[in-house]
């Protein structure tokens, strides 16, 4: 029981991940129409600079941005109710 209630959730994050990817190229490819700019309005964060580690031996780079747009919400959220029809 527990296996497939972990397989639910791979499949619901691959899912999720989809429809963030697909809703962000919708976004930029609708960045020059007139009537649909709204989709392509993005906000983004994470860490400016990268953190950088340096131990001697090994040296550690850590970087994560997001960038979020109005299309990629709306595809996670599309997806969240496909899976859920699904």
């Amino acid at each position: 029981m527990a296996a497939a209630k972990n397989k639910s959730i791979l499949i619901l994050l691959v899912f999720i991940l989809s429809g963030l990817v697909i809703g962000g190229l919708i976004g930029e490819l609708t960045k020059h129409v007139d009537f649909l700019w709204w989709l392509s309005y993005s906000q983004e964060f994470g860490l400016s600079t990268p953190l950088n580690l340096d131990l001697s031996i090994v040296k550690i780079t850590f970087a994560l941005s997001f960038r979020i747009s109005v299309a990629s919400i709306l595809g996670m959220l599309a997806a969240i109710f496909i899976y859920r029809k699904v």
